[in-house]
């Protein structure tokens, strides 16, 4: 009788005879064990599932009865030892095998297995968390281990579970609120379970465990957590440090399942986290060091990790000292809610540079923080100032560079020019210009809504007519006018402009409370495209408050519908749809929606970085620039650059590569391929001027046509006509592009084709780019490609006739000269 670790029995009889009453007798029984049981597997011998269990069972039954407990006269139980599989010997077989067979048991020997690496020590946090006291944390989940007996265990283990959870915290001030989140574990119903720890305002440790009968029980700590100080909670002893360490013992049995549900380090949906710092988190899921013991807080003070920490983390992460300086100060400004400090550190963990591990769930707990932000600074009348509009503009680009203005210069006066003069796209883009502080014009709200004003009242613009309803609705710039801006703003939709029909349904759900109306007209909106109307569709439905649905209905279906509105929204380019998106993401909907972290945080890093504190940054770096003070220009995008942002990190390597500020030309080259080479995913300029520097050689570097064939074909798998004209280029100079570029764009079947061949294929896909600027040098590209081709044709043709003709001529001659010849 053999048991399987899936709870499977299997039953072998191996014989069985008849024996009559009389005296004792001996029989003697040759266990004849399946190969499968006895053997590794090695193509012959079939493989088994993990065996937990085999014993050999006796019986002496009765005749005639059936097969039953009554038929049963004696029993005898013998337990049988399998050995593991890998310390089972391999069978010789004495036989001749199919030379199929025999390939496949070379094979099998060959690739000796191994045990995959599982998470039974899994580190949940492996640096150091800024944390502003927000509702912001770090999502984690834990999947079933991949090896079947070991999630038997796994499962069998959880109304018993065995672990240890060890994690570091710094608290600079007690919990200003009831209780502060500082490790918990939510389920698919969004109730707490084992393991939750959080920190009251007295400074105790509140911990709270659940039960298989859905009862919970919680206790304090009699000690409490010490300010500036970094605090070790574990289960763990120790002799060369402080140690305050105390049991609890519950009188329910504890459950843990790890794998269902969540785990957030600090804030969450349902509770803020601690000012402070979190450290390093490490889960045990299944054995514990044999010097643990029972629940612990050590101490230690500074700032920085203790010092075995901090020195293992430099170790890991190869960093300077000078850029564990640089962290240190960075960490600092983000627990005090900076918004360029936030960005840094989503980047350094968002692509993992500097050393630092990348972390997707960590990353996404920083860009989260400044994407919410971004979402309220746009709505606060009195950060205005302080902000400007964000626009990537980039330095190499004579047209972007030409659309700055200010208010003397000649764009911006022509402009007016045309307003005065009854343009109405011309009033809205001064408008637009002076509320925003675009395109080098300074913010001014007052002047813009008179704007707004002139191009509603007097030019009758639909647009107008809603940016004035806007600001006369909440009060931007002018005194609040409800009845006037729904004046406007009925008139902007009776013209057909779409954002007034999502304002005049924002209007009925904020001020006369009727969803009737306000749904009607958001998916009135919604089927015209609209991104706000989206988004309120999704809050309605999540709230509970769509009409027809009660408010007690909320569940899975209706998140699963509030999802699918706040999707739309994202995609079409609005904020605030983008960071709801981004939170269901990080969790998911159970049964509904998997978890997506890599996505999410792709999502609320867009919405950060359209935080106005960041746009006034790139101002200052462009006005400097405009203003040829390269050294201002350089260090303001530096600072952009070091939060990722795309634009920036371009204009850096730019201004280092035309080495405009003559004293940081002997670093210059090496800053240039660091920022393009941290960028190298996102912007296409970046891998163009990377190609151009591995074909023309930098500094004391070779000529790397590979390296550059490589990057331009980054560039045309963006379908960037660039990309592809520039691999057209290389080709004409005689390089091979190699079978792996080519095989990438869909075009292998060229590596052994007709030059000529291969440039049209190139040069078309660059024409056919659908970018109406390449259309016309492309195009003349491929012209010469049919030029030069029919010109080599025309040439080998010309040749050829010539050659005959001078064979002839000469098989002529020759034969006369025989004649002759023969004649003599």
């Amino acid at each position: 009788v053999v048991s399987f670790d899936t709870g499977i029995t299997s039953t072998l009889l191996l014989r069985q005879w008849s024996c009559v009453p009389g005296g004792p007798k001996i029989r003697t029984l040759e266990l004849n064990l399946p190969d499968w049981l006895v053997y590794q597997a090695d193509g012959i011998v079939p493989d088994s599932q993990w065996v937990l269990s085999c014993m050999l069972l006796a019986s002496i039954r009765y005749s005639g009865f059936d097969d039953t407990e009554r038929s049963v006269a004696a029993r005898d139980v013998a337990t049988l030892q399998p050995k593991p599989f890998s310390n089972r010997p391999v069978k010789q077989h004495q036989l001749c095998m199919a030379w199929s067979t025999h390939i496949l048991k070379l094979t099998q020997q060959i690739s000796k297995k191994q045990c995959p690496l599982e998470q039974e020590t899994v580190h949940l946090l492996s640096t150091i968390y800024a944390s502003t006291g927000e509702n912001f944390g770090i999502t984690k989940t834990l999947d079933p281990y991949s090896s079947k007996p070991l999630d038997y265990l796994r499962v069998k283990a959880i109304s018993f579970p065995w672990c240890m959870f060890s994690m570091w915290i710094f608290v600079n001030r007690h919990c200003q609120r009831k209780m502060c989140g500082v490790f918990h574990h939510i389920d698919s119903h969004n109730n707490y379970v084992t393991p939750t720890m959080f920190l009251k305002n007295s400074g105790q440790l509140h911990f709270q465990m659940n039960g298989e009968s859905e009862e919970s029980s919680a206790f304090l700590s009699t000690f409490k957590v010490p300010l500036s100080e970094w605090c070790q909670i574990s289960k763990i002893s120790s002799q060369d440090c402080a140690l305050v360490s105390e049991s609890y013992r519950f009188r329910h049995t504890l459950v843990l399942d790890d794998t269902e549900g969540y785990f957030v380090i600090g804030g969450g949906k349902y509770v803020t986290g601690v000012e402070g710092y979190y450290g390093p988190v490490v889960y045990h899921r299944n054995r514990i060091s044999p010097h643990s013991t029972v629940m612990s807080c050590t101490c230690t003070q500074l700032l920085s990790l203790p010092t075995s920490l901090l020195v293992q983390f430099l170790y890991i992460s190869l960093m300077t000292l000078c850029a564990v300086q640089a962290w240190l100060l960075a960490l600092l400004a983000a627990q005090r809610d900076d918004r360029l400090a936030l960005l840094h550190l989503g980047h350094l963990h968002h692509r993992g540079v500097h050393g630092h591990p990348a972390d997707p769930d960590l990353a996404y707990a920083y860009y989260s923080n400044i994407a919410k932000q971004t979402t309220l600074d746009q709505n606060i009348f009195s950060l205005f100032l302080f902000q400007t509009f964000v626009e990537a503009v980039y330095l190499n680009n004579d047209e972007e560079l030409n659309l700055q203005t200010n208010e003397d210069h000649h764009i911006f006066q022509w402009l007016k020019h045309q307003a005065r003069r009854g343009a109405a796209e011309a009033e809205q883009t001064i408008a637009r210009m002076l509320f925003w502080g675009q395109q080098g014009v300074s913010p001014d709200i007052q002047m813009a809504v008179r704007h707004y004003e002139r191009g509603a009242v007097h030019l009758g613009d639909p647009v107008s007519m809603y940016d004035y309803g806007i600001v006369l609705l909440q009060g931007h710039g002018v005194e609040k006018d409800i009845p006037k801006a729904v004046e406007f703003l009925k008139k902007a939709m009776d013209q057909g402009f779409v954002p007034a029909i999502n304002a005049l349904a924002w209007y009925y759900e904020q001020f006369e409370q009727d969803y009737n109306k306000a749904v009607q007209l958001w998916e009135q909106a919604d089927l015209l495209k609209c991104p706000e109307a989206a988004l309120n569709l999704g809050v309605v439905h999540l709230l509970g408050l769509y009409p027809g649905k009660a408010a007690d209905q909320v569940s899975s279906s209706t998140n699963f519908m509030a999802y699918q509105y706040y999707l739309k929204s994202a995609e079409r380019g609005h904020i605030r749809g983008a960071v709801q998106l981004a939170d269901i993401w990080t969790t998911g909907i159970p049964g509904r929606v998997n978890r997506r972290p890599s996505d999410a945080v792709l999502w609320v890093k867009w919405a950060a970085e359209q935080n106005g504190y960041l746009g006034s940054i790139l101002r200052k770096a462009l006005d400097s620039y405009l203003k040829s003070d390269m050294f201002s220009s350089l260090l303001y995008y530096m600072m952009a650059a070091e939060s990722g942002y795309a634009a920036a990190q371009f204009n850096v390597a730019y201004l280092c590569e035309q080495n405009t500020v003559s004293y940081l030309h002997i670093r210059c080259g090496s800053m240039f391929f660091y920022f393009v080479i941290l960028f190298i995913l996102v912007s296409f300029r970046s891998l163009i001027r990377m190609g151009d520097l591995f074909y023309e050689g930098h500094g004391d570097r070779q000529k790397d046509m590979f390296s550059a064939a490589e990057m331009y074909k980054q560039a045309a798998l963006r379908n960037e006509p660039q990309g592809w004209y520039n691999l057209g280029l290389l080709a004409e100079e005689g390089f091979r592009l190699p079978l792996s570029v080519l095989a990438e764009l869909g075009h292998s079947e060229l590596y052994l084709a007709n030059n000529s061949l291969l440039l049209s294929a190139l040069y078309k896909r660059c024409r056919d780019s659908g970018d109406t600027d390449s259309y016309l040098p492309c195009s003349l590209a491929l012209f010469n490609v049919y030029l030069q081709s029919l010109k080599k044709d025309y040439s080998a043709a010309i040749m050829v006739s010539a050659q005959a003709t001078f064979v002839r001529s000469y098989i002529i001659v020759n034969f006369d000269i025989k004649i002759l010849e023969l004649k003599f």
